[in-house]
């Protein structure tokens, strides 16, 4: 049987409507959708709820975890106030996210993060995030692109012998929409990928039980014009269908 495949879905606000101006809508970006069922997974998107025990049983049913982009993680979980370049936080799915991870943990479910969500993972794990991409010394590549989205931007340099490797070769180009990054690494994480000017751009932690991995990047974005960013979820769907027998 294939591969359920829960992604994170995040809220949206309807628009400039007087009267629906502030009505929230759950929501994940299609590609997520359609990268997941190219690459061989029945896709189901898990809007964020509040209850730990249905957020518990999202996990539980589903075979595996995507955790999607979005907006900036509240810097309190790692101990810092909200600095001034700071862009929009949504506590509620904070929240959500780390029971998510926190499940996914227990369970035993493998999990995708990608850009938002490998920030997730490494702040779940105990680490922490520069606030700003001014902060990090030395770092001098356009991480919010101007190309169209799906377009590679920049290089990145991946681990050889790593998961994402396989994907990916040890040198590649990415696509880039992001002004956090990884600052102190979380517990039992390493990092297996970075732009050329230091920027992480790739984390795993796996072991026998567990199998999280993490990117900076948007293959999403990508699926439909790189190969290799269809490769990656094809990759880890295999991984996750591998861990189910």
């Amino acid at each position: 049987m294939k591969a359920l495949i829960g992604i994170t879905g995040s809220i949206i606000t309807c628009g400039n409507d007087e009267i629906f101006a502030t009505y929230e809508r759950a929501y994940v970006n299609d590609d997520y959708v359609s990268a997941v069922e190219k690459a061989g997974g029945i896709p189901i998107i898990l809007p964020i709820v509040e209850e730990k025990e249905n957020i518990k049983e999202f996990v539980s049913r589903v075979d595996a975890i995507v955790l999607s982009g979005g907006y900036d993680i509240d810097p309190s979980y790692w101990g810092e106030e909200i600095g001034r370049k700071y862009e929009r936080i949504y506590p509620r799915r904070d929240h959500y996210e780390m029971l998510v991870i926190k499940y996914a943990k227990e369970l035993k479910k493998p999990v995708l993060g990608i850009c938002r969500g490998h920030q997730m993972i490494n702040v779940a794990f105990g680490g922490s995030l520069y606030q700003d991409l001014s902060e990090i010394p030395g770092s001098y590549i356009q991480h919010v692109q101007q190309a169209k989205y799906y377009e590679a931007t920049h290089g990145i340099e991946i681990e050889e012998g790593s998961f994402i490797s396989k994907s990916m070769g040890v040198k590649n180009r990415v696509n880039s929409y992001h002004h956090l990054a990884i600052k102190d690494l979380g517990n039992s994480l390493r990092i297996v990928g970075r732009a050329p000017d230091g920027v992480v751009e790739a984390i795993e932690y796996i072991t026998e039980e567990q199998f999280f991995i993490g990117v900076q990047f948007h293959p999403e974005m990508m699926h439909r014009h790189h190969e290799f960013a269809l490769h990656l979820f094809q990759d880890f769907i295999q991984e996750v269908e591998r861990r189910k027998k």
